[in-house]
């Protein structure tokens, strides 16, 4: 028998945004103290009113509770409740400020004239026309996502999605909702197909349905794609499907021909790559996935072979030219990429740090500078944009920004039609660049210019699908320059000299025996006892010693984002140590403070701001649900609900640092990242520090790292495409 409780929440003690999971204090008429309620509330704010059924129970540590099962909300009564609800930040242009004047001029009436004579607010100091249509806006926004949160709220949808879904889908969310739930995975930013499948379920959609089945596989497919492959065997995917659906394989195949005959996938015979005949030997796409490998290999084509729209260099007589200029001598293998950049339509070079890949840029640019040529440089992210525009003295744009994304349209102004307006396209970082990416640019990209990508092949592949640079290399459909020698400056950096030897398979220089290197070991066994080191490093050692700044100069990577010495825990102990003191936001696990330092971890076109884009928080603004970002120097504004875009960034994860450099790097290596203890990962990581690493654990780690040259394969047919 379940026991009724109705009471006014004090005060929220914990929130999990994820799963809705609530910690409470209620206030219970009758009651001296404050009572603990638990349960899956959504967005429960301070001072509304739940009426309640559940169970009373003891816990060992935290004493009497009541887990609810069951509630509804009624909006407060008493003045103080008023006051409490309008000040809980639940519409937007109030805040705990503004609330106290409201409730003052109208005391109890205050929800009826907001409800009926809302215009009465301009009595109020501070509340002029623009906020009151400000806070009309969100009173009747917020009737409307109460209403969707509490159909939500039975059929398992987190509280941190209730706006989103209301947002996306207005007042026609429940209809959504209830017609295909499926929806949610695909068209909203955090929810993913486990909740959508939990939805579907209560609402009574069965194990084997149709719309279940081909949510399924589309989900898998994008799980795929996350790890990286740009297609799935279709045998493969039929059991990872069978797997998580708990269906029979007819179920599958069937959903398969009708997503396919909606062309959300395509299907290609690989038997075409073999001798031998096999049954189902079929590559199994994302349809946008297949258009774009499929468009990167042909407009390769097209560039190699399509003549130059400018006048041929002498290379000889350029190479000297240069030389004389730079008053510098090329080593051979740079010699060489500047042959073969002038005269190639595409071509790649790739090498490690110290190498001379900058060096070879310049010279480029030189040259054709001098020819009144025109070239336009990009990378992938903005820290490497600016980094390629410091070395070179030549603008730099990220490739978004080259490519000029319209919010309005939903594409890139850069296309076929409108190429962009050069001879020569240089791009830096091009490892980083995944399918999707390089698909857009190459359509903007004239036929009769030149491209060249630079990059490092060794480093970890995209972050997105695909493994673009190192296909496009192994195809030998293009001329590439490999560069491994080291030249005598960079030769004198701990840190490149490791990196080469981490490459070549070979244990790093790890003894701190010279009070000049940029390159340390702390050996540190316990994951508690590393977490604690890097803290002290971060916090005072590496600053006292080396003079950076803690937070704008010091980055820690970490191989993994869960466990005591991931991504996840670092930050947080790094933010007490770091922007200690109250305030800021909670948006479930994860606070947010003024100065905090962050991580943009999804394109955001309309924002302008891209996944691994750093920034700081300036301002947060409780009355309007704004929190303020600068990066680099041009403000952002995000409601609370888009927070979940942008993570705490004093340590990430080794994947997100890519297309970065830091003046110092701290990264943990442990046993217990075993799954991602490899070479690549390592060599990234280092590689990211400008004058000092400093790596924390067991050698036993970094020696198991050093020896797995064992990379997850990516399907990819790019190589294939190339080859024809």
């Amino acid at each position: 028998m379940l026991s009724e409780l109705q009471g006014q929440i004090e005060r929220i003690t914990y929130a999990n945004e994820e799963n809705g999971y609530t910690v409470a204090k209620i206030k219970v008429r009758g009651e001296r103290d404050l009572v603990t309620v638990i349960g899956n509330l959504m967005a429960p704010m301070p001072g509304e009113i739940l009426k309640m059924k559940g169970e009373w129970s003891r816990h060992p540590k935290y004493g009497e509770q009541f887990k609810v099962v069951y509630y509804d909300t009624a909006v407060p009564a008493t003045v103080y409740g008023i006051r409490k609800y309008l000040g809980s930040g639940l519409i937007k242009g109030v805040g705990p400020v503004i609330a106290e004047r409201i409730v003052k001029q109208f005391g109890k009436d205050t929800l009826d004239i907001i409800e009926e004579n809302i215009e009465n607010l301009a009595r109020v100091e501070g509340i002029g026309k623009k906020r009151i249509d400000m806070i009309r806006r969100a009173w009747d926004e917020q009737k409307e996502i109460r209403e969707v949160m509490l159909f939500l709220q039975s059929h398992g949808v987190s509280s941190a999605y209730a706006t989103k879904i209301f947002k996306q889908y207005g007042d026609r969310a429940i209809a959504v909702v209830k017609e295909n739930p499926y929806r949610l995975a695909m068209d909203i930013f955090g929810i993913g197909f486990v909740t959508a499948d939990r939805i579907a379920e209560k609402l009574g959609f069965a194990k084997d349905s149709p719309l279940r089945a081909q949510a399924g596989i589309l989900y898998v497919l994008n799980q795929m794609a996350d790890e990286g492959h740009v297609y799935y065997p279709y045998e493969d995917l039929i059991e990872k499907c069978m797997d998580i659906l708990n269906v029979i394989r007819d179920v599958v195949t069937d959903a398969f021909g009708e997503i396919e005959k909606e062309k959300k996938i395509r299907i290609e015979d690989l038997n075409d790559d073999t001798e031998e005949y096999q049954i189902n030997n079929k590559a199994v796409y994302l349809t946008h996935f297949h258009v774009c490998e499929s468009a990167i290999a042909r407009r390769l084509k097209i560039l190699i072979h399509v003549p130059v729209l400018w006048q041929e260099h002498d290379p000889d007589k350029a190479l000297q030219w240069v030389q004389d200029r730079l008053t510098i001598r090329l080593a051979e293998k740079q010699t060489d990429a500047i042959r073969t950049a002038l005269c190639s339509k595409v071509m790649v070079i790739t090498g490690g740090p110290g190498t001379g890949k900058t060096t070879i840029i310049n010279a480029i640019l030189k040259i054709l500078d001098a020819s009144q040529s025109r070239v336009l440089l990009a990378a992938p992210t903005g820290r490497a944009a600016k980094r390629m525009s410091e070395t070179t003295g030549h603008p730099a744009k990220t490739i978004h920004r080259l490519l000029k994304f319209s919010p309005a349209k939903g594409q890139f102004e850069m296309n076929y039609e409108n190429p962009l307006d050069c001879d020569m396209l240089i791009l830096d970082e091009s490892s980083m660049i995944d399918t999707v990416l390089m698909y857009h640019l190459l359509k903007a990209v004239p036929n009769g210019a030149r491209l060249i990508l630079v990059g490092d092949v060794n480093q970890l592949p995209s972050v997105g699908a695909g493994n673009v640079l190192n296909d496009i290399i192994s195809s030998a459909a293009v001329p590439v320059v490999s560069l491994n020698e080291i030249f005598r400056q960079a030769g004198e950096s701990r840190i490149i000299v490791n990196a080469h030897r981490i490459n070549r398979g070979i244990m790093p220089l790890c003894e701190n025996d010279s009070p000049q290197t940029d390159f340390y070991f702390i050996q540190k066994e316990e994951p508690q006892a590393v977490l604690d080191i890097i803290v002290r490093l971060v916090r005072e050692r590496i600053p006292r010693r080396f003079g950076f700044d803690p937070v704008d100069d010091i980055q820690v990577l970490s191989p993994m984002h869960k466990g005591i010495a991931g991504a996840g825990n670092l930050n947080t102990a790094l933010q007490k140590v770091l922007n200690p003191g109250e305030g800021g936001i909670v948006r479930g696990q994860r606070t947010y403070k003024m100065n905090d330092k962050v991580m943009q971890i999804k394109n955001n076109y309309d924002k302008e701001i891209y996944n691994g884009d750093m920034g700081r928080i300036v301002r947060i603004l409780p009355d309007v649900q704004e929190v303020h970002i600068s990066f680099d120097k041009r403000e952002v504004i995000y409601d609370y609900p888009d927070m979940d875009e942008v993570i705490p960034a004093y340590a990430v994860s080794v994947h997100k640092s890519q297309g970065s450099e830091y003046p110092a790097v701290v990264m943990p290596i442990l046993i217990q990242h075993y799954m991602l203890l490899q070479r690549n990962l390592i060599y990234t990581g280092i590689t990211r520090g400008k004058e000092l690493v400093v790596l924390v654990g067991t050698k036993k780690a970094l020696a198991i790292a050093v020896s797995n040259n064992k990379t997850a394969k990516r399907y990819t047919r790019l190589h294939h495409r190339l080859c024809l």
